[in-house]
């Protein structure tokens, strides 16, 4: 009786991970679908956003060379360097401000401390978006809006606010045991010294996180940068370049250089990743033995 049992629960638990596999190889299928999808059609040879059959018939690189050769009308060249430029400044700049604040925030006790707290959480249910003409017309008038400080005016607008998203690495350096900390100040060591040759690098995990967050964030806005650049198209991001390809007069002849695009840009990210993955680590106690 006992091994019948032990049978019919092995019988459904085999059921139950076939279940889930299958649910999880669908899953997985529709995620990747619409990328494969777009990385095919930008090998397609025939122009046109419109096919007759889901699988181009022919295809060919001219996309990828029309898209960096082609600069008359769209320079997608300039456009990526300039949303480089501008991502790797807000980068380093906003990890900065959020590793800052969240050290601050979960390690110091001072007044106003959790008002603080509060009013950043509820500053963080608003879109962004909603400041964008106050943001414009402050930078107007500080001289930020034209010519070549608009790269500059980018930077300050992706990169100002980015200290009142510390909530989650505050949740990361809560982990991190204070007895560290104050072993460390018993040693003669400054607060400084304790974030910087402590803390940091046991906080390898939440870097990761706050690093592709602040590069994607400027990288793939479209907002900010066409109120910001206007028509100015000497400093015009890639995502306006993108939306400026499916316009009514460009959509035919662009529509493939579009979709090479949308790959294009997906690349500084995934390298990105890749050098920073051997550092995303979960949990502290590996880094604590180590």
């Amino acid at each position: 009786m006992k091994k019948s049992n032990t049978t019919l629960y092995r019988a459904r638990k085999n059921t139950v991970n076939v279940l889930i596999h299958i649910l999880l190889a669908v899953l997985c299928t529709i995620w990747v679908l619409p990328i494969a999808w777009i990385v095919l059609i930008s090998f397609k040879a025939k122009d046109g956003p419109y096919m007759d059959t889901l699988i181009p018939a022919e295809f060919t690189i001219d996309n990828y060379v029309k898209l960096f050769t082609d600069t008359g009308v769209l320079n997608f060249p300039r456009m990526f360097m300039n949303t480089l430029i501008i991502s790797i400044f807000t980068c380093i700049i906003s990890a900065f401000f959020v590793l800052a604040v969240s050290y601050c925030m979960s390690r110091m006790r001072f007044r106003m401390r959790k008002p603080m707290m509060n009013i950043a959480l509820i500053l963080g249910m608003f879109p962004s978006f909603m400041s964008m003409v106050a943001v414009y017309y402050i930078l107007k008038a500080i001289g930020l809006s034209e010519g070549s400080l608009i790269r500059v005016a980018l930077v300050l607008v992706y990169s100002g606010g980015a200290g009142l998203g510390f909530y989650i690495a505050k949740g990361f350096f809560d982990t991190i045991p204070k007895t560290i900390d104050e072993a460390a100040y018993i040693d003669g060591a400054t607060r400084f010294q304790v974030f910087t040759r402590i803390t940091i690098p046991l906080s390898r995990p939440i870097i990761v996180y706050t690093l592709l967050q602040a590069f994607m964030s400027p990288w793939l806005d479209f907002v900010f940068a066409k109120v910001i650049c206007r028509a100015d198209a000497r400093y015009y991001t890639v995502s306006i370049g993108l939306w400026n390809m499916l316009e009514k007069e460009y959509v035919h002849q662009w529509f493939n250089c579009f979709t090479a695009g949308a790959v294009i840009i997906s690349i500084p990210i995934s390298i990105l990743f890749m050098i920073t993955q051997n550092f995303y680590r979960e949990g502290v106690s590996g880094a604590v033995k180590g």
